[in-house]
């Protein structure tokens, strides 16, 4: 898939909760409809941190596994409330 991103995030070292605060603080910084591309790690991060997006009302566009067992989450920021 090719998406454009307007901001890259390394959640990586992260560990829940604090790879979801980190991801929505940045979207926070984002202007509505930017495209936030987050690279994160298998288990917790990949299901937690998409689901709570989506709970916020941003738009997962796409999550996919990379070779080196990361996953990389494309999310689009909703509109802010």
């Amino acid at each position: 898939m090719n998406i454009k991103e307007d901001e890259f995030i390394d959640i990586t070292d992260l560990v829940c909760p604090i790879t979801f605060v980190k991801t929505k603080i940045t979207l926070e910084d984002m202007e509505d409809g930017q495209i936030l591309k987050v690279r994160l790690n298998d288990g917790e991060p990949a299901q937690n941190v998409p689901r709570s997006l989506k709970e916020e009302g941003h738009k997962v566009l796409d999550l996919s596994k990379n070779d080196d067992g990361t996953y990389t989450l494309f999310v689009e920021k909703g509109e802010s409330v």
